[in-house]
C-alpha cells in the first residue's frame, strides 16, 4: 500500500486560511502522507506527481478542516431535560439555578459517579462530535466544585484524550459556580479554588487553561481576577465566561489578563468590543446556547469582526443550556442570527477555534505541512454547510490522516 493518499474528484477545498472566498480552491485535490497534508493541487497534477498513490474519489464533495470546538462541557453525568420543560413555561435560567437546578444539579450527579463512569458516559458524546465533523475539542471541568471531583473530571478528560480519535484540550473550571457548601461565603470558596484546587491541577498537568464564570450572582470581577491570576502563576492560561446574561466588564478583564478567549459575550459592551479588538484574546461565541435559552438577541458577531476582533464559534455542549455538539448548526445560527457570512462562520469554527485554544500546529486550516484533520461534506459549495441545517451532510472524517468516519 502506498504511503501517499490522494483525495480527488472534489468540487472545492475550503482551506480556511482566510475567512473569505480566497481560501476556497475549486477543482483541487489533496495529497496526504502519514498524518500530514503533503500537497494541494489540481487532480491531474497530483496524479502525475504521485502516480503510485492510493486514490480516494471525493464524489464532487467539499473538503474542509475538521471543526475545532473550543468550548464544551462534554464530561457530565445525566442530562437535564426537566429544566428545559421549566424554561418552556417561562422560568428563567438563573431562577432554576436558585432552586437547586442548573450547574449544581450536575454537581450532585458528578460527585456521586466514578471516573470510569464519567469516561463511559462521555465516550459516545465524543463519537457524536466526530459524526458532526469535530476533530479537536476543549472540555472543561466545573461539575465537581470540590478538589476530588474536579480532579476526577479532568482525569476522565485525560483518559478520553488518550483513547482518541478526537483530540482533547482540558480546562480547569472549579469556578463554574460557588460550591453548595460555601453558599453565602463565596470568598471562602474562591480561597479554596486558589489554595487547594489550582495547585493540585497544575501538579498533575491535568489542564492547559483556567476558566471562571464571571456573572452577577456567580463570581464578580475581583474574584475572577484572583482566580485567573492564581492560575497564571501555576502555568494555566486564562479563559473567561464573560458577559453572558449581563454586561459586567468580563471582556475587558479577559483582554487585560491576556486571556486566550472571552466566551459567550451575549451582553458585551462597546468598551468590551474595543478591548477585544486590541488584544490577542479571541471572542468565542456560542449561539446555540442563546437559542436554546430562548433569547431574542445574540452576541454581536458583526460588530466584533468589523472592529478587528478574532471570533471563534463553539457549541458550549453541556446538559443544561446547549445539549448539542452539532457545529454545523452553530454555523447556521451564526449566519442567520449574528450576521456572519458562511465562510466567516466556517473560519471561526475551525481556525478561530484553534486560535482560542492557542494551537499553533496548523489545526483549523488545510495547509501543506499541516495536520490532516479533514471533513468531506456532501455539498457542492462550502457555503452550503450552514444552509442545509438539520440535514446530516458529513460524508467522511480523517483525523491525522486516518479515516475515522
Amino acid at each position: 500500500m502506498s504511503e501517499i493518499t490522494l483525495l480527488t474528484g472534489l468540487r472545492q477545498v475550503a482551506t480556511c486560511q482566510t475567512p473569505d472566498e480566497s481560501s476556497v480552491r475549486t477543482g483541487h485535490g489533496i495529497a496526504l502522507r502519514g498524518d500530514r497534508v503533503l500537497a494541494i493541487a489540481r487532480d491531474v497534477e497530483l496524479r502525475a506527481r504521485y502516480a503510485e498513490a492510493e486514490v480516494i474519489d471525493g464524489e464532487q464533495g467539499v473538503i474542509t478542516p475538521g471543526f475545532v470546538d473550543s468550548h464544551t462541557h462534554a464530561v457530565f453525568g445525566v442530562w437535564r431535560a426537566s429544566e428545559y420543560a421549566l424554561r418552556c413555561r417561562g422560568v428563567p435560567y438563573m431562577e432554576i439555578a436558585r432552586r437547586g437546578g442548573g450547574i449544581l444539579a450536575s454537581v450532585r450527579d458528578v460527585r456521586a459517579r466514578s471516573e470510569a463512569e464519567l469516561v463511559e458516559l462521555a465516550r459516545p458524546r465524543l463519537r457524536e462530535m466526530l459524526e458532526f465533523g469535530t476533530t479537536t475539542a476543549e472540555i472543561k471541568s466545573g461539575y465537581g466544585l470540590d478538589l476530588e471531583a474536579e480532579l476526577k473530571m479532568l482525569r476522565a478528560v485525560r483518559r478520553l484524550a488518550e483513547e482518541g480519535p478526537v483530540e482533547l484540550v482540558a480546562t480547569f473550571m472549579g469556578a463554574h459556580e460557588v460550591a453548595p457548601e460555601y453558599r453565602g461565603t463565596p470568598d471562602a470558596y474562591v480561597g479554596t479554588v486558589i489554595r487547594d484546587m489550582i495547585p493540585a491541577v497544575a501538579a498533575e498537568g491535568l489542564a492547559a487553561f483556567c476558566d471562571v464564570f464571571m456573572e452577577p450572582g456567580v463570581f464578580d470581577g475581583s474574584q475572577a481576577r484572583q482566580i485567573l491570576e492564581a492560575g497564571i502563576r501555576h502555568g494555566l492560561v486564562p479563559k473567561l465566561h464573560a458577559d453572558e446574561f449581563e454586561g459586567s466588564g468580563g471582556a475587558e478583564l479577559a483582554a487585560a489578563l491576556g486571556a486566550a478567549s472571552a466566551d459567550h459575550l451575549g451582553a458585551i459592551s462597546a468598551e468590551g468590543i474595543q478591548a477585544l479588538s486590541e488584544a490577542r484574546t479571541v471572542a468565542t461565541l456560542l449561539p446555540t446556547t442563546l437559542m436554546f435559552l430562548g433569547k431574542r438577541t445574540y452576541a454581536p458577531a458583526r460588530e466584533l469582526i468589523d472592529a478587528g476582533a478574532v471570533v471563534a464559534l463553539a457549541t458550549d455542549f453541556n446538559p443544561g443550556t446547549s445539549p448539542s455538539s452539532n457545529m454545523a448548526l452553530v454555523l447556521t445560527l451564526a449566519c442567520s442570527q449574528m450576521g456572519m457570512h458562511p465562510l466567516e462562520a466556517l473560519y471561526a469554527a475551525t481556525f478561530g477555534g484553534a486560535r482560542a485554544l492557542r494551537l499553533t500546529d496548523g489545526r483549523g486550516k488545510v495547509v501543506e505541512g499541516g495536520p490532516a484533520d479533514l471533513v468531506l461534506w456532501d455539498v457542492q459549495d462550502a457555503a452550503e454547510i450552514p444552509y442545509h441545517f438539520g440535514r446530516p451532510r458529513v460524508r467522511a472524517v480523517w483525523k491525522r490522516g486516518v479515516r475515522v468516519r
